[in-house]
């Protein structure tokens, strides 16, 4: 329950942080918006990545013979991951 509402806590944090209008966010150069949702999307993405390697390496060391797998697993699990950060510095460029 707490991750749960941990996610609709930034789910309700990241809307309010792009709710802007279009002439008044202009007018007072508003930049601190972009850049506080990138620094959460990095962060959260850090954390993420930081999860799944470790559980990676605890795979390996449980099951040596599937490493291969595994770390294929993880590279593509880490580039979906990184992807996400990305999106969120397209989509803070295009709102700045």
């Amino acid at each position: 329950m707490r991750k749960f509402l941990t996610l609709m806590a930034m789910f309700m944090i990241g809307g309010l942080l792009f709710a802007q209008t279009g002439d008044a966010a202009a007018a007072t150069g508003s930049w601190w918006s972009p850049t506080v949702g990138m620094a959460l999307a990095a962060g959260l993405c850090g954390i993420a990545q930081g999860h799944s390697v470790a559980a990676a390496c605890e795979g390996i060391a449980r099951n040596p013979q599937a490493a291969n797998n595994i770390r294929t697993t993880m590279i593509i699990g880490l580039a979906l991951i990184e992807s996400l950060a990305l999106y969120t510095l397209i989509v803070a460029l295009v709102k700045f």
